[in-house]
């Protein structure tokens, strides 16, 4: 098969349409013709050589795919050749075909293209499971979303409002606009304004009680200002930076802060399964009814990868970066 592989570790100009073994699916397994896929962090991470592979997973880049599969293996009850399928993947999304525990896979909703499917996965999970399974969200309550129109901002702001929460985002100032269409009752612009001092006077001095970051030792202080007694913090990345220099726990302790940090990638199998199928009962009928929607940014062929990576890595993206897998490169 085809595959888009990362020649040497550094800048998007090493990525390159090559020939990879095709992969051999296990009974549990269905093997996909791969249509679509979609950029994240993760992916410029590992090219660059700054995120390891986890152990048996795919090298080849890409963590989510939305296509039909080619082969059912004999324990994949339920599917057959043909059905249309997207799902989450530890790798190997940046290729013809793939493969994918059955019980992670999901039906793609009639109503969803290939494209949109592909950019649904990693950034739905991402956002559930911090939400509901650790942010243990509920209605009536107020969510901070950091990094408001990125890929994951954009599935969390729809997952908080569709729960009954009222959202506020940092986002900078181009992107306020999209924040708001998806039903945050306001953006704040982290380049110009404190976004601790805005909560305050958002919620008139209460705090939130959920905030999702990205950012990391930056925000962290006044992610814990902007909270109120027994908020949660669900650190979800460090782009910012992973060292806190000073931290008062008396600080924490005041408000009772529960602060949680995940990765989904790394997970086992058994809870991407859980989470994949808790996920897709409560979702698919709000894709199919136009409830949820997954945000495109722009949709590439597979042979302007290297630009899409560009523009991922110039945070010029509002939602997905979506790659059409198939031509020339």
């Amino acid at each position: 098969m085809r595959a888009i592989l990362v020649e040497k570790e550094g800048d998007p100009e090493h990525l390159t349409l090559g020939e990879h073994p095709d992969p051999t699916p296990a009974p549990d397994e269905l093997l996909v013709d791969v249509h679509a896929t979609a950029l994240n962090r993760a992916d410029t991470m590992q090219r660059r050589g700054n995120y390891p592979v986890p152990e048996g997973a795919s090298a080849i880049l890409g963590l989510e795919m939305a296509g039909v599969v080619a082969e059912a293996g004999a324990e994949c009850a339920g599917w057959a050749a043909g059905d249309r399928v997207f799902g989450l993947l530890a790798g190997g999304g940046y290729a013809e075909r793939t493969t994918i525990h059955h019980e992670e896979a999901m039906p793609i909703p009639e109503a969803l293209s290939f494209e949109e499917a592909a950019a649904v996965p990693e950034v739905f999970l991402t956002a559930y499971q911090a939400l509901h399974w650790l942010g243990e969200l509920k209605r009536g309550e107020r969510a901070l979303v950091h990094a408001g129109a990125s890929g994951v901002g954009t599935a969390a702001i729809q997952l908080a409002v569709e729960a009954g929460a009222e959202v506020l985002v940092t986002a900078s100032a181009p992107k306020h606009d999209l924040c708001r269409e998806l039903g945050a009752r306001a953006a704040i612009d982290y380049r110009s304004e404190d976004f601790a001092a805005r909560v305050k006077e958002l919620t008139g001095g209460a705090g939130v009680d959920v905030i999702l970051d990205f950012i990391g030792a930056p925000y962290f202080q006044k992610n814990i200002q902007s909270l109120r007694t027994d908020g949660r913090v669900i650190q979800l990345a460090t782009l910012g930076g992973a060292t806190v220099e000073e931290v008062s726990l008396r600080a924490l302790m005041a408000k009772r802060v529960h602060l949680k940090a995940t990765t989904l990638r790394s997970r086992a199998q058994g809870y991407k399964v859980r989470l994949s199928q808790e996920f897709a009962a409560y979702a698919l009928p709000l894709f199919e009814e136009g409830t949820l929607r997954p945000v495109t940014d722009r949709v590439y062929d597979w042979d302007d990868a290297v630009e899409a990576h560009r523009r991922m890595e110039a945070n010029e993206n509002a939602g997905k970066l979506v790659l059409r897998v198939g031509g020339g490169m």
